[in-house]
């Protein structure tokens, strides 16, 4: 298997960090080919502008999604989206692997998604869900947070985790075709003991030794739809 594991967080030494490389490590002694983007640190450019073009379909106007598609054909996107782009096509598994920053992924995680799921390589038309440019790839979130178990859940004070987690878990992952695999977390992080973290290192890599068995989140198929979308009865 070819894994991909995009690791975003600023700090080096950082808890997160320790999980990237416990990911490595476990799928390398699996026998499993393992690439790591840390967008930090490879300065990744996360701001998608017209600047992601050498030539433009529209020099006047930015559709951005427009260009992409243009782009990949013409061979005229920038070289590090096209870097980025073949890791992601190589992968069986893309592993995203970061902090929880307000209720949500880095900035710098949110801009490889917006200049990498690239428009009529990844998606476009109906290609999306269960028809994705991605489908027969899996996906895998392993996340950290401040924030202790307790506080999320239905009716607890932050409100469930997957809420937080939709965006990537249902509106990019799933909707590009991956199969969506249930998230690792590693909570409360910046105020455990070394041996609860240790602890954690410990469920990650029995997690990922014994991934094949995991179940996919489920989300919608357009089978489930008619030709303008709408549910059938």
């Amino acid at each position: 298997m070819n894994v991909l594991i995009v690791h975003a967080h600023p700090e080096p030494q950082s808890f997160t960090a320790a999980l990237r490389d416990q990911a490595v490590e476990t799928f390398r002694a699996q026998g499993h080919q393992v690439q790591v983007s840390d967008l930090y640190a490879m300065g990744w450019n996360p701001v998608a502008s017209a600047d992601d073009f050498s030539q433009r379909e529209n020099p006047e106007y930015l559709v951005y999604a427009l260009e992409q598609r243009q782009g990949v054909k013409r061979g005229a996107i920038a070289a590090d989206i096209r870097q980025e782009l073949d890791k992601l096509l190589w992968a069986d598994l893309l592993v995203l692997n970061f902090p929880i920053f307000w209720f949500s992924a880095p900035a710098m995680l949110k801009g490889w998604i917006d200049r990498v799921l690239v428009s009529g390589v990844c998606y476009g038309g109906k290609r999306f869900y269960d028809q994705g440019g991605l489908a027969g790839k899996k996906a895998l979130v392993t996340v950290t947070l401040g924030g202790r178990e307790h506080m999320f859940g239905d009716g607890a004070i932050h409100g469930p985790l997957e809420d937080m987690l939709r965006p990537i878990l249902r509106g990019t992952l799933a909707y590009v075709g991956f199969e969506v695999l249930p998230p690792f977390v590693a909570w409360h992080v910046p105020y455990i003991s070394d041996e609860a973290r240790q602890a954690f290192l410990q469920q990650y890599r029995q997690r990922l030794e014994q991934l094949p068995d995991d179940q996919p989140l489920v989300f919608p198929r357009l089978e489930q739809f008619d030709e303008a979308l709408y549910p059938l009865a």
